[in-house]
């Protein structure tokens, strides 16, 4: 069998993405088609251990109560933190990064607790705009990252609509970082776990990137 027939009977790697009712799937799903992963929309523990996935994808947008209740209800909050806690690949995008932490202003609720830190509503001079809603440029701020790689340090721009942003507790868990009226965490890292606040699938190119690493870091088991 030649190389190229070699590769071509390689599976794409299995990437599970979370429906927790209130993400736009279809988006997320595509970018991943898009850079060679084959996405599996989960609903229960059962349907994401039977899927054999080599990662796992928490999107969502709206209102972080409805994210957390949908995840407590259907079992899964557990398993997402099993599955962080054994450094499986993970990817939180939006309200999944907001998810993992501890608190979150908005609801005054109680979030997942992987991440040490809160999420609180932006406060920002009257010329900045709530929702932050739109293109800006995020800097890379851990060296070497995975889930960055490719990219530039110095700044790439994203897309984000969000009124609240994540405060970790420990600063070292900073992937990057935004300026919107003073600079605030734009996405975080710890070992194979990432999550981002822009939206990498609405973020074209660089976006891709993004979903395009994550799958990298998830086929290399």
């Amino acid at each position: 069998m030649s190389e190229a027939s070699s590769l071509a009977a390689v599976p794409p790697p299995l990437i599970a993405v979370i429906d927790n009712g209130i993400c736009n799937l279809r988006s997320v799903t595509k970018a991943l088609e898009a850079v060679g992963a084959a996405p599996r929309v989960v609903r229960t523990p059962a349907e994401l251990a039977a899927s054999n996935a080599l990662g796992l994808v928490l999107p969502g947008v709206g209102a972080l109560r409805d994210c957390v209740a949908s995840l407590q209800a259907s079992g899964l909050a557990a398993v997402v933190r099993d599955w962080i806690a054994a450094d499986r690949p993970f990817l939180g995008v939006c309200l999944g990064m907001q998810a993992l932490f501890e608190h979150s202003e908005e609801g005054d609720i109680e979030g997942l607790g992987i991440i040490p830190g809160k999420v609180v509503r932006f406060v920002r001079p009257r010329e900045f705009k709530i929702p932050h809603m739109g293109w800006n440029t995020v800097r890379f701020v851990q060296p070497g990252s995975a889930l960055a790689a490719g990219l530039a340090e110095d700044g790439e721009a994203f897309y984000f609509v969000h009124s609240f942003h994540c405060v970790p507790a420990d600063p070292a868990l900073v992937l990057g970082e935004c300026d919107y009226g003073g600079v605030f965490c734009a996405s975080v890292a710890r070992g194979r776990m990432f999550a981002t606040q822009f939206h990498p699938e609405k973020s074209q190119a660089k976006g891709l990137k993004i979903y395009r690493n994550f799958v990298t870091v998830a086929a290399a088991g």
